[in-house]
């Protein structure tokens, strides 16, 4: 998913060996018996991907054995009768939600039931918390955890490069992990539970993309990138003794050691100015193969190479398709998605990860890199040769909606394509991953006999959006969605992938939905897009067919991100609050708008369930009432809500009683909770913060955290998400049903289901809200 840039913080550096807490985690909660009342099933909302894969990683001795990362919606495993993706890490809680984010991903080639992840979402101050490596003995049906003593960046720059974590193939009790932001390379000796900093290693890697960016983000150092072992340097139960290590750094980027990492040395000869985002070996010939690039990734890159580097006598070869230095003008991107075929290593592929127009480019030798194969390449410009074909009928909003003009198709083979893998076992199937989903093919080889290889969606059970409000209106589709990156849905039918994206206007995040309450035909969203592309169009849209059709509004003057929106009860106005700049209405469908008086710019705004000319808002910790359509807003009594931080997105109201939110001054309240019955009032007068027991109110068996946003741009895979109609929520989208009855709101959850041991991973102070039927999150 594409990142935010918010405030800084500086790296933490770490040297030496360090005690690391560790915690144990299962994939489902422990059954209470206070919960046999109201048992839950839950499944996802289909969608199908919807954000970046970065890392496929193919167990090398066990068939059928693949594990996916996302940078931040958790780990899957394939399941190969079904077809699917397994999700592995939905046990993880609001309290580390960072550790959704996977930067890298090991699976034991001796012990195939053991896999790692490096868990971490963002490095600076983005994530409170620090990176994780957790483990696995039973392929990620559970999870025993070691805290790092530094943050992990799974959705940072360079997150697809790697992969950082290995596991060393001769003696598998050995792991190590390449760390971001100073801190090196770390080692584990007991399978990952307790780990130290190789005190050797000379070089934790220098390159950031912007040295001086204050958010922290594009200031991040990758560092040591990848770890690649030399199988033949060791023997079963024996240590191995030559390891090469990448890192991010363009002077120095592939290092070795021959003595197990006792010492190191840059390795000779190699080339400059470049950083190697993979490093494959090919055990058989004894050749090292890097792709490099000028940029870290996934977006940027305009120039990189691929070489060759044979480790009996030291030589370097560039091999690249198309050469960094082409006089021609050809390379324009740097090369990643490095993958041999195991069965036959002569065979390699690449890509070139960074060729955002008119589309990636995929290349494939069967002599290690002497001659290439494009999988595309131009004939009379527009035309292209396509020595594929496409189908995305599973998953067919991967059009995007879109027309577009040659030399550019749709769907298009991908873009941010870091990650391609041949499978070792099977000749004929690769997966790769985009920034929106996994391709892959079963019938590889044709490729080299002049064959079109056919490419389809492998992503069936990933989720990973970042859901940033959703609603389900009281008839019409039982949800619809408003999500990050791919826009949002109309959801039909919650078991089957939507077939196209919100288009006419299409955003690329959508910001904030609404419905009228008593008119839910009509339907209000807003949005953010890129606004040079598109000058003219307006953040704000409506519908009056229930989400089926959109059509724009006008905007005032200055707005460049869609903010919050809220849908009059009959439909018949609007009050708007884009992101930084003044609240506004409008009476009609966005004709005109008027400042609204009295609410500060960039309040969050929510209309009343039940009075068409009541809105609410929240700003700074206060809170705002309009009993004039929007109009003009009046600041309440109410007191204790927080001025900043751990405050939800939205408020939301209650349906079908004027006045909430509203309680009496006694009531435990919260913006996005269920309040003790209230008697209508210009707004709540006292709010307290929900009570934080764990046993305030039986948790459903199966739930996993709150619905409420993800924190700046990271969403949680498997998320707790109301699909009833008349219930409003975010987060990623979980379907529940109740002892098999009919679907039934979710309960808003603040923790993780997950069993843990002291320090408990799942918090003693969570909470569990139960809505009542047809209320509203």
């Amino acid at each position: 998913m594409r990142r935010l840039l918010l405030c800084a913080l500086g790296a933490v550096l770490v040297t030496g060996s360090v005690s690391l807490t560790t915690l144990t985690a299962t994939g489902t909660a422990p059954a209470r018996a206070a919960e046999s009342a109201e048992s839950y099933t839950w499944r996802n909302v289909e969608i199908a991907g919807g954000g970046f894969v970065p890392g496929i990683v193919f167990n090398q001795t066990e068939p059928n054995l693949i594990y996916a990362r996302t940078d931040i919606g958790g780990a899957y495993r394939w399941n190969q009768s079904a077809g699917r993706w397994t999700p592995l890490l939905d046990w993880v809680g609001w309290d580390r939600w960072g550790w959704t984010g996977v930067v890298s991903l090991a699976t034991d080639p001796v012990d195939t039931d053991r896999v790692y992840a490096a868990a971490g979402t963002y490095t600076n101050d983005w994530d409170p918390n620090n990176g994780a490596i957790l483990r696995s003995t039973d392929r990620g049906n559970t999870w025993q955890t070691a805290t790092l003593p530094f943050k992990l960046g799974g959705n940072m720059p360079g997150r697809g490069m790697g992969e950082r974590l290995a596991v060393d193939p001769n003696r598998n009790s050995v792991v190590y992990l390449g760390a971001p932001e100073g801190n090196g390379l770390w080692r584990s000796t007991d399978y990952g539970a307790s780990w130290s900093k190789v005190q050797s290693f000379p070089n934790p890697g220098d390159y950031a993309e912007d040295p001086g960016d204050a958010s922290g983000y594009l200031s991040h150092r990758p560092g040591v990138v990848w770890v690649t072992f030399d199988e033949r340097a060791g023997s079963a139960g024996n240590a191995t003794q030559t390891i090469y290590v990448g890192v991010a750094d363009l002077q120095n980027t592939v290092y070795r050691t021959t003595d197990g990492g006792a010492s190191w040395e840059r390795v000779a000869g190699q080339p400059t100015g470049f950083l190697a985002h993979k490093g494959v070996l090919d055990p058989t010939n004894g050749f090292l193969y890097i792709a490099t690039s000028d940029n870290g990734g996934p977006y940027g890159g305009s120039a990189g190479d691929v070489w060759k580097y044979n480790t009996a006598n030291g030589n370097w070869t560039r091999i690249s398709p198309m050469p960094s230095d082409d006089s021609n003008g050809d390379n324009y991107f740097g090369y990643s998605g490095l993958t041999i075929d195991r069965q036959n290593p002569e065979t390699i592929m690449v890509t070139g990860y960074s060729s955002w127009w008119p589309d990636t480019l995929i290349w494939r030798s069967t002599d290690g890199g002497g001659t290439w194969n494009p999988i595309w390449e131009w004939t009379n410009y527009p035309d292209r040769d396509l020595r594929y074909t496409m189908d995305v009928s599973s998953v067919p909003w991967l059009t995007f909606g879109t027309n577009p003009q040659p030399p550019e198709v749709t769907p298009k083979l991908g873009w941010m394509t870091e990650s391609l893998e041949i499978d070792p076992h099977n000749s004929n199937r690769m997966m790769y991953g985009t920034g929106a989903t996994i391709y892959g093919s079963t019938n590889l080889t044709t490729w080299d006999s002049g064959g079109t290889v056919a490419i389809r969606p492998m992503v069936a059970g990933l989720e990973e959006t970042a859901a940033l409000d959703l609603i389900s209106p009281p008839s019409g589709a039982p949800l619809i969605s408003g999500l990050g990156d791919v826009g949002g849905f109309r959801h039909t039918n919650l078991d089957d992938v939507p077939p196209t994206m919100f288009t006419q206007p299409i955003f690329t995040s959508t910001t904030s939905l609404d419905y009228a309450e008593n008119n839910p035909n009509i339907v209000a969203r807003a949005g953010n897009f890129t606004d040079s592309d598109r000058p003219g169009d307006s953040h704000v849209a409506f519908s009056t067919d229930g989400g089926a059709n959109w059509f724009q509004g006008t905007e005032p003057g200055g707005i460049d991100e869609g903010g919050t929106v809220a849908a009059a009860a009959d439909g018949s106005r609007f009050v708007w609050a884009p992101q930084g700049q003044p609240v506004h209405y409008s009476v009609g469908f966005g004709n005109s708008w008027t400042q609204s008086q009295g609410i500060p710019a960039g309040a969050i705004v929510e209309s009343d369930r039940a009075d068409p000319n009541k809105f609410y808002g929240f700003s700074g910790g206060r809170f705002y009432v309009s009993t004039d359509g929007g109009a003009s807003f009046g600041t309440t009594a109410a007191t204790g809500l927080p001025a900043a931080g751990d405050v939800p997105r939205q408020c939301r109201a209650a349906k079908g009683t004027s006045g909430w939110p509203a309680a009496p001054r006694t009531a435990r309240t919260a913006c996005g909770t269920r309040p003790t019955p209230a008697r209508a009032s210009p707004g709540p007068r006292a709010w307290k913060k929900p009570t934080t027991s764990a046993s305030a109110r039986p948790r459903p068996e199966g739930a996993t955290r709150r619905c409420t946003p993800a924190p700046r741009s990271t969403a949680f895979a498997g998320s707790t998400v109301p699909t009833t109609p008349g219930l409003r929520g975010c987060g990623s989208m979980t379907t529940s049903t109740s002892g098999g009855g009919p679907v039934r709101q979710s309960p808003a959850i603040l923790g993780s289901t997950a069993a843990s041991t002291s320090p408990p991973m799942a918090a003693a102070s969570s909470t569990a809200i139960q809505p009542d039927r047809g209320e509203r999150l």
